[in-house]
């Protein structure tokens, strides 16, 4: 046959398209320091036996976890508060399973559900004692990412309830950075 006028242009008539995947999992794992308040309260060793007695102490906390997905963790954690102790001093580890939700790009909140070992010193003028408890801990906090390697994070965490032959309970805030490998 005869072509009339002009060049012929031929259009591919395949279209190739993006074939999507299930994004793989890249763990994260992380470290981070901290300061810690913890508060203490306890039945009294003296003759009235329905009075409370309180302790505040300070110190310390060190972690290290990994994010396995953006929705959960597992991390280990050590505790210890020994600054400005009137008659505790208190040191604790233990690992947790972190659940965690992403609130926007910057930040999450999670959950701490774990096992702890917990020992209290107790140091007075009238009598020197040891408490070590084993058991439930759990927790709360938010996180505050700076960019991807850095993070600042705030928590409230729930130690002890009820423990040992003085009825402790122990319980604390905390504030620090964590750095992201």
């Amino acid at each position: 046959g005869a072509f009339a006028g002009g060049d012929i242009v031929v259009e591919p008539s395949v279209v190739f398209e993006p074939v999507e995947t299930e994004p793989e999992l890249t763990p994260v794992f992380y470290v981070g320091a901290g300061a810690v308040a913890m508060g203490l309260s306890k039945d009294c060793a003296c003759k009235t036996k329905n009075e409370r007695i309180k302790d505040m102490t300070y110190g310390g906390l060190l972690k290290a976890g990994v994010n396995i997905t953006d929705y959960i963790g597992i991390e280990a954690r050590y505790i210890n508060t020994s600054i400005e102790s009137d008659f505790s001093e208190v040191e604790h580890y233990g690992i947790y399973l972190k659940p965690q939700y992403l609130l926007n790009e910057e930040a999450k909140i999670y959950g701490l559900l774990g096992y702890g070992k917990t020992t209290v010193d107790y140091t007075s003028s009238r009598k020197d004692s040891v408490l070590s408890e084993s058991g439930l801990s759990y927790g709360a906090g938010l996180e505050y990412a700076f960019d991807d390697n850095i993070g600042l994070w705030v928590e409230m965490q729930h130690i002890l309830s009820g423990a040992g032959d003085y009825n402790t309970d122990l319980n604390l805030g905390a504030a620090g950075l964590s750095y992201n490998f």
